[in-house]
Parts: structure tokens; C-alpha cells; sequence
């Protein structure tokens, strides 16, 4: 049997050896368009040697990464809020280099992995802090993965080389109450460290403390840039609405850290944030270091030429850090 087509003879075997061939192709060209944007479940970290080490029998074989999120916050975060054992904090850094060293540098999480990741994180809020800010020489020594973690202050600290762990931050916050959460905890980190600096403090034990918060806030900031550059203008929108929404209330509660010295810093902040325009307060955050050392150097009773020279500095440090991960 022939077929005529467009004047051309086919047999019906040529036919049939067309039909598959184009299947095959349809089938490579599928592949291409979707197979390489399928990310492995929770990025394969639960597969991971080093995570299964850490993480012990928290880790099962064929759980889904919504429970896998759950063990990682068991097996990361401690009894005492912000106090870890060599255990927890070894888990929490195995899962932050399986993250770093096997992922694209515009990799994209898991959704169901990027608040229990925050979460995770944020119960570290000084190794969290010192990273973002990069200027602590201890969390860049020890940052190496053969590193383990180290024992101050009465609980273990981890550090990750601060490039890759930007990285990760721009992938949790994909999810805006993930991103908002650190955003949460940083802001009271800066405020802490701002109120411990001594009264008598001079030079540069006066000037570094907040230049050292505004440059990882404005790491944030950078985060923050990203994320929504690669948004259409409705998502953009909503993901600012919600990290607002967020923010103000994580920075709301409790009581018990209002009381405290730094928690009245930070609410004094929430109260000048809360009194800028709804359309203008997420735009206001790019300012939160300056304002934050503002409040601070009033509080001390700070003349007016420090205050406007130290504050100058402070924006050009956390327009550096924001750049650092926008450029």
C-alpha cells in the first residue's frame, strides 16, 4: 500500500518508522524543556552520607521532604532556645554543605524544606549574624566542612563559607515567611549586640558594633533584591505584603523581649516602621541599620556630629553588604 502526499510517495513502513522517530523526539524535547527544571526531592539532602551520619535514624528511607523538615528542626534545634549541643549544630552545618556544595549557584529549594530551614537557622541567630556580616575571623577559620563545631558560651557554634550560605539564604526565602522569620531574628541579633556595647566605649569599640549589624542586615536586603527580580509584578507585591505583615508581627512578641533592653530598641524601630506608609515600609527596610543606629545613639545621648558621622558610615556598610549579593 502507498500514500501520496504533497505530490511525494510514502510506504506505509516509512511511514511508521516517521511516526516513531517522532515520538522519540517529542519525547527528548519534553525532556528538555521540563526534565532539567526537576529538581531531586528536597534537593537529595536527605541522601546525603554526611546528613544521614548527623542526623541519625531521623532520617528514613522514602520520607517525604515535609517530614524530613520536621526531623531537621528535632535534630537542629536544642531544649534551651539558642543553646545546641556538637550534635545539633554538626546536623544543622552537614545540611547546609549538602545545600552548598551540590546545588547551582541559582538553585531552587525545595518548598516544602525552606521554613524548616529558616526555623533551623534562626534558633542560631549569632552564627547566623557573624556569617551575614563576614568579619569575624573564627567563622571564617572554621568554616571549612571538615570544621567541626566549636564550644562558647556555654553552647556550640557552626560556621559555612558565607558565599554559598547566601546562596541558601536567597533559596529559603522564596518562601516570605521564611524570609521575614531571619529577618525577625537578625534584627533583634543587631539590637542585642548594640545594647552590649559598654557606655564608656570609644573609637573603633564604639563605631564597629553598628556597622557591623547594618552590613548584615543589608546582606538581607541583597536577598531581598534578588528574590523578587525574579518575580512578576503581582508576585513582587505579595511577597513584600507578606515579609511586612510578617516582620511586624514576629518583632511584636513576646513581652519579655519588649522589656528587655535591646527588645525596647527593637521596639522602638517596629514603632517609627509601623508609622511609615503601608506602600513605602518595605522599601523602608533597606534603611533598618541606619535607623536602628539612630535610635541607639540617641539613647546614648550621643552629640550631633558623632551621630552624623558614625551614621554615614553606617549606610555606606550596609549598602555594602546589599551590593555584595546583588552584583
Amino acid at each position: 500500500m502507498r500514500q501520496e502526499t504533497n505530490g511525494r510517495k510514502f510506504s506505509a513502513r516509512t511511514l511508521i518508522v516517521i511516526a516513531a522517530c517522532l515520538a522519540v523526539l517529542g519525547g527528548i524535547g519534553a525532556w528538555l524543556l521540563f526534565g532539567r527544571e526537576t529538581a531531586e526531592p528536597c534537593n537529595g539532602v536527605p541522601g546525603n552520607e554526611r546528613v544521614q551520619k548527623s542526623m541519625g535514624k531521623a532520617v528514613q528511607p522514602d520520607m517525604s521532604c515535609a517530614a524530613f523538615g520536621e526531623a531537621l528542626v528535632k535534630a537542629t534545634v536544642g531544649d534551651k532556645p539558642g543553646h545546641h549541643t556538637q550534635q545539633q549544630a554538626q546536623a544543622l552545618k552537614d545540611v547546609l554543605f549538602a545545600l552548598g556544595f551540590t546545588q547551582p549557584d541559582d538553585f531552587t529549594l525545595d518548598p516544602a524544606l525552606r521554613l524548616p530551614l529558616a526555623t533551623a537557622l534562626a534558633d542560631y541567630a549569632p552564627d547566623v549574624h557573624e556569617t551575614l556580616a563576614g568579619l569575624d575571623s573564627k567563622y571564617i577559620v572554621e568554616s571549612d566542612q571538615e570544621d567541626p563545631p566549636w564550644e562558647s558560651g556555654g553552647t556550640y557554634h557552626l560556621a559555612v563559607y558565607n558565599t554559598f550560605f547566601r546562596d541558601i539564604l536567597r533559596a529559603i526565602s522564596e518562601n516570605p515567611d521564611a524570609y521575614a522569620l531571619l529577618r525577625v531574628v537578625e534584627t533583634r541579633q543587631v539590637a542585642q549586640e548594640l545594647d552590649a556595647v559598654p557606655s564608656d566605649a570609644k573609637d573603633a569599640a564604639f563605631r564597629f558594633p553598628p556597622k557591623k549589624g547594618a552590613r548584615a542586615l543589608g546582606v538581607l536586603d541583597g536577598v531581598a533584591s534578588v528574590v523578587v527580580k525574579h518575580q512578576d509584578e503581582d508576585e513582587a507585591r505579595t511577597w513584600r505584603t507578606t515579609v511586612v505583615d510578617a516582620l511586624t508581627r514576629g518583632l511584636g512578641t513576646p513581652v519579655e523581649v519588649k522589656e528587655s533592653p535591646s527588645g525596647r530598641l527593637t521596639s522602638a524601630w517596629l514603632r517609627d516602621f509601623e508609622k511609615t506608609g503601608e506602600e513605602e515600609r518595605f522599601d523602608r527596610l533597606s534603611d533598618q541599620g541606619v535607623d536602628l543606629a539612630r535610635i541607639w545613639l540617641k539613647s546614648r545621648n550621643t552629640d550631633a556630629t558623632t551621630q552624623q558621622g558614625l551614621l554615614a558610615e553606617v549606610a555606606d556598610s550596609a549598602l555594602g553588604g546589599s551590593r555584595e549579593v546583588t552584583w
